[in-house]
């Protein structure tokens, strides 16, 4: 082909989006606004919501309230909802119904009114509850053989622990149906393929489908974790004193600066979320590694498949 056959150089021009220069000086204009706000105003008073920020009660609130509240909420709400999502998956339909009614129930019942009922009614219901026969004592008469222990409820009734353990109970109803997708996710013959080398069942669970099935588990986990921090809010109804916003509306009926008081615990839940937010990221490019790349050694191989071809 001659150099005269071949088409002149095309002078593409990229095309303009005006508006899109619109929306920054708009974006522009709104921050600018925010900002202004922030520090013409004097009754945000920022110095004395960074006071605030470090006084001992509101620390005491963030750690012993909010995040120990996260942490055992989540404990009990990711363990529950991997047994409950088992449950929903086996083929005992006795399990299977008792999952899908649990599910249900605490779906359908709102963490606040939860909350309330376990601080205000459980106490009263039950001020001693016994484990044990029900009935027991009135068939075989001997009381020994019927009770096998009992617990104080109105020792921790208005505490931490009702707290935690009302969370926790809800969102592993949430959590049993993110376990459930995340396990359906993976391909059976993986678990077939497990059993016909002489694991069993919950051998292959543990080892080869939840390990996979953490790529689909991990992202909604992070988003479940981030929603806890900020619904331990909800534990001044149980009532836990020792927590931080609960600590924040105290400090702010007694110095009368609301505002900078309110901002004080706003910053504080920002920064414990951005911190879960950078930790989930780093999680799903963990669990998410050899998903949807192509390795080298694959990529090798294909040239060498080219370059032979």
């Amino acid at each position: 082909m001659n150099s005269s056959d071949r088409p002149g150089e095309i002078n593409a021009r990229p095309v303009r989006h005006p508006l899109r220069w619109v929306a920054v000086a708009i974006v522009l204009i709104i921050v600018a606004m925010i900002v202004s706000s922030l520090l013409t105003n004097p009754r945000w008073d920022l110095p004395y919501m960074v006071k605030v920020m470090n006084f001992k009660p509101i620390l005491q609130g963030l750690l012993q309230g909010t995040i120990v509240g996260t942490i055992g909420a989540m404990i009990i709400g990711v363990g529950g909802g991997i047994t409950l999502a088992i449950m929903r998956l086996s083929e005992n339909p006795v399990l299977k119904g008792v999952s899908f009614i649990y599910t249900w129930f605490f779906r359908a019942i709102p963490r606040l009114v939860l909350l309330t009922m376990l601080g205000t009614g459980l106490g009263y219901l039950y001020p001693k509850l016994d484990f044990g026969i029900p009935f027991g004592q009135q068939l075989f008469g001997v009381n020994s053989l019927t009770t096998w222990g009992s617990i104080d409820v109105n020792r921790f009734s208005n505490g931490i622990m009702i707290g935690i353990l009302g969370l926790g109970l809800s969102e592993a109803a949430y959590m049993a149906e993110i376990a459930r997708a995340g396990i359906q996710s993976v391909d059976r013959g993986q678990a077939e393929a497990a059993q016909a080398l002489g694991m069993s069942p919950s051998k292959s669970m543990r080892r080869i489908v939840l390990p996979q099935a953490m790529r689909v588990i991990v992202p909604p986990t992070g988003n479940e974790t981030i929603a806890m921090v900020k619904d331990t809010s909800l534990l001044s109804v149980v009532p836990v004193q020792m927590e931080l916003w609960n600590q924040v509306t105290t400090l702010s009926a007694r110095n009368l600066k609301i505002m900078p008081t309110y901002m004080a615990g706003f910053m504080w839940y920002l920064i414990v979320c951005s911190v879960l937010m950078v930790g989930q990221a780093w999680l799903e490019r963990r669990f998410g590694r050899g998903f949807g790349t192509q390795n080298n050694s694959s990529r090798k191989l294909f040239m060498i498949g080219k370059g032979s071809a």
